[in-house]
Formats: structure tokens, C-alpha cells, sequence
């Protein structure tokens, strides 16, 4: 347990609700029809909106041996761009990414195309978006390897070859949305000239920022987190200077 809590949090916890609802769905201890996607039943004032649906389909797996598979794939890359990448560089940014691209997910794959599940979809948003960061490194894929620029597709392709081209057209929504957010977050206001309207609420920073004293997990280990300026400030010991003594000529 101490080692999960020094996982990313936005993608661990994406991962072991993944695990775990797929395994009790599969199992038929719950009913994956009171968790899948359907919108008439999000999308509706005839009853009360099951807006649980727009989350719960993100925890939505394969069956059988991609119980373990689709967690793997989500968790390998989400996690690298978690703790790795500078376009999430403050505390809620990452978070609110994964918003962004599952919105553009569930609008596209489910209300347009009628998918019911958005785990592969996710999966393939972050590693478009990993691929983006790290275009020259080596990525394996089952007993493949080849730079990650090639990793997406090489995703896209597998699931139509498996699963047929309407699993692939829902799982594509995925790299849609992941585009979506790089022009509307990097292209359009550095080559366009445009405003990013993108960005991550106060609110959030605070929700995720390290509290003072905890242990931050980085990719080169850990660090401990030191007080607040405001701390340090009202003991006046941050720089050694907070209280002043009487004056004294040296050698008095």
C-alpha cells in the first residue's frame, strides 16, 4: 500500500478502478449495464440523468487476458506523462487534461458514434500524447519495438484487427482528443497567435499540491516537501534573518 500511494495519483487511480470494476463486471458480481455508456440514459429529463455513466465507462476493459492488458497499456504511459512531462508541470495540470480529452471522448464516441466504453480510447490518448513528448524512444509493443511516434497507430491497428472497425472508430476518438487538446493548448497560441483558455483552476493546484512535509515521488526518487513560505515566514527562520538582535560593533 505504501508503494501505491507513491504512484501518480490521477492514473493510478484510473488504473485500479479499472481492475476492479472490470473484474467484478466480468465475475457478473455487478451488471456492466448500470455502468457502461448509453445516453439516453445521461442525456435526459424524462428521469433523474445516470451522470455516472460519463466516469464509470473509463473503467470499462476487454475480457479476459485484457483485464490486465488494458490497465497495463493505460498506466505505462499515463504515468509517464504524469511525472514526466512539462506540459503538466503544476500540481491538477495532468488532471485536468484527462477531463479535457474524456470529455472530448465520451461527446464523440459515445453520444455520435454510440460506443459504451472508453478505456481504450483513453489508453491511446495518452500515448498519442507521450508519443508527442518522446518521438525517438523506443516504445515496445507485445514483442515489437519501435520509436513511440509509431505507437498510437500500431494501437489503432491492433484493436481493428481484433476487435473490428467499430471498437477502432470509438478507440480513435482517443487521438482526436488528444490533438484537440495539443492545438488548443500549444499550436494555436504559439503559431496562431490564439489565447489558451485551457487551464488549471487554483482550486485544483491546491487539491494536488504535495503537502508540506509528504514525500513527492519524481522519476529520479523521492522528495520531502518543505514548509510553506507563510510558515517559514511567521517563524522567521527561512532565511535566518526573520528577528534582529541589538546592534553590536564587532569585537565588542
Amino acid at each position: 500500500m505504501d508503494v501505491f500511494w507513491t504512484l501518480p495519483p490521477v492514473t493510478r487511480t484510473i488504473t485500479a478502478l479499472a481492475v476492479i470494476v472490470s473484474a467484478l463486471g466480468y465475475s457478473s458480481m455487478i451488471s456492466f449495464g448500470h455502468v457502461v455508456f448509453v445516453s439516453d440514459f445521461v442525456f435526459t429529463v424524462k428521469m433523474m440523468p445516470q451522470l455516472w455513466r460519463l466516469v464509470t465507462a473509463f473503467f470499462i476493459t476487454n475480457p479476459k487476458f485484457a483485464i490486465l492488458m488494458d490497465p497495463y497499456m493505460l498506466y505505462q504511459y499515463g504515468s509517464g506523462l504524469e511525472r514526466e512531462s512539462t506540459r503538466f508541470s503544476r500540481p491538477g495540470d495532468f488532471f485536468v487534461y484527462t477531463v479535457f480529452v474524456g470529455s472530448v471522448i465520451a461527446g464523440i464516441g459515445g453520444y455520435i458514434l454510440g460506443g459504451f466504453s472508453f478505456l481504450q480510447a483513453l489508453s491511446l490518448a495518452y500515448a498519442y500524447t507521450y508519443a508527442q513528448d518522446n518521438p525517438t524512444r523506443q516504445a515496445s509493443f507485445f514483442i515489437i519495438s519501435f520509436p513511440s511516434k509509431y505507437l498510437p497507430f500500431a494501437m489503432l491497428f491492433m484493436t481493428f484487427i481484433i476487435d473490428g472497425p467499430n471498437p477502432a472508430m470509438v478507440q480513435l476518438t482517443g487521438l482526436v482528443a488528444a490533438h484537440l487538446y495539443d492545438f488548443l493548448t500549444r499550436i494555436w497560441p504559439t503559431f496562431g497567435g490564439g489565447k489558451n483558455y485551457i487551464y488549471t483552476p487554483a482550486a485544483v493546484q491546491r487539491l494536488f499540491a504535495a503537502k508540506a512535509g509528504g514525500v513527492e515521488a519524481r522519476p529520479y526518487g523521492s522528495a520531502q516537501q518543505g514548509r510553506p513560505r507563510e510558515a517559514d515566514a511567521a517563524t522567521g527562520r527561512s532565511t535566518g534573518f526573520g528577528e534582529r538582535g541589538p546592534g553590536r560593533r564587532l569585537g565588542d
